[in-house]
């Protein structure tokens, strides 16, 4: 069981620090399930940046399950095409394993077709997100589509 996080320079990570300090998150837990380095790294990247969130990412379907499993993330951030079990495949099996079925997943997709979003629509899925996707404001579509609120709940 491996995840990868995404190595910034400082020079890099500098800009987004200061511009976390502008946006008000709350620290949520969200597990990135993509076969695409590229994908799983940006997002990443900008969800612990911007957001401040913590972040654990996945490789396929199959670590996801076993991270989710071990890591019990708020969410699910995953992509729809993915070799061997796809991300519709990976939802199926999570919402048959305890322990995780409660857990919120978004399908990310390039697929943008009608039909395409109504059959992930179909699955019960939190949310669908469309690739390629604006890192800058990933997480307020996450929180949006979660309805995570920025301020604390009353008690």
């Amino acid at each position: 069981m491996s995840h990868t996080r995404a190595q910034t320079s400082p020079k890099v990570l500098s800009p987004l620090l200061s511009l976390q300090r502008t946006v008000n998150y709350m620290q949520h837990r969200i597990l990135i399930i993509d076969d695409e380095d590229d994908i799983r790294e940006v997002a990443a990247l900008t969800l612990e940046a911007i957001a401040g969130w913590h972040v654990t990412s996945a490789r396929s379907g199959a670590e996801g399950i076993e991270l989710a499993l071990a890591e019990q993330p708020e969410a699910i951030l995953m992509d729809v095409m993915m070799p061997d079990m796809d991300g519709p495949s990976t939802f199926r099996k999570m919402q048959q394993t305890p322990g995780i079925a409660h857990i919120p997943v978004l399908l990310l997709t390039a697929k943008v077709q009608g039909v395409d979003q109504r059959r992930f629509a179909d699955l019960g899925v939190a949310a669908v997100l469309f690739k390629p996707f604006d890192p800058m404001t990933l997480a307020d579509q996450i929180s949006e589509a979660l309805r995570w609120s920025e301020a604390p709940q009353a008690a």
